[in-house]
């Protein structure tokens, strides 16, 4: 074997450098284990927005424009509100002849968990009959 600086030279590693090394390790684990947990949250309030996104969507879709109004209820652990109103059009963009446009804005809110909140909104437009 040989000797430097009156030393053994014998193959391993000294006390230190395993702690070291088992200290770089655990580090590393734990940070991997950190994201793995942030991925499985962020993947489960992605799912969150995208239910909100359905229900929002399937109330604006069974949406009758008829009149103004405010209504609520609850689909689920979702919390929705629609409202419905009148947007009034400037007599330029009315037609002179055939039927009367309405424009209605409808906005659908969905609620849920402690501060979560969607909004879907887009405009609709209804007809009125021609009187004789």
């Amino acid at each position: 074997m040989k000797r430097a600086l009156g030393r053994d030279m014998a193959g391993g590693f000294t006390l230190l450098e395993v702690l070291v090394a088992l200290t770089i390790l655990g580090l590393a684990i734990v940070t991997l284990m950190q994201l793995s947990s942030q991925g499985l949250r962020l993947v489960r309030l992605s799912d969150d927005y995208q239910q909100a996104v359905l229900v929002a969507d399937r109330i604006a879709r069974a949406t009758d424009v008829l009149q103004e109004g405010v209504d609520a209820g609850r689909a689920g652990a979702f919390q929705w509100q629609r409202r419905i109103v009148l947007v009034p059009v400037p007599a330029e963009l009315t037609p002179g002849a055939g039927p009367q446009l309405r424009l209605y804005a409808l906005s659908v809110v969905v609620r849920w968990g402690s501060h979560r909140t969607l909004e879907l909104a887009t405009l609709r437009t209804v007809a009125e009959a021609v009187a004789r």
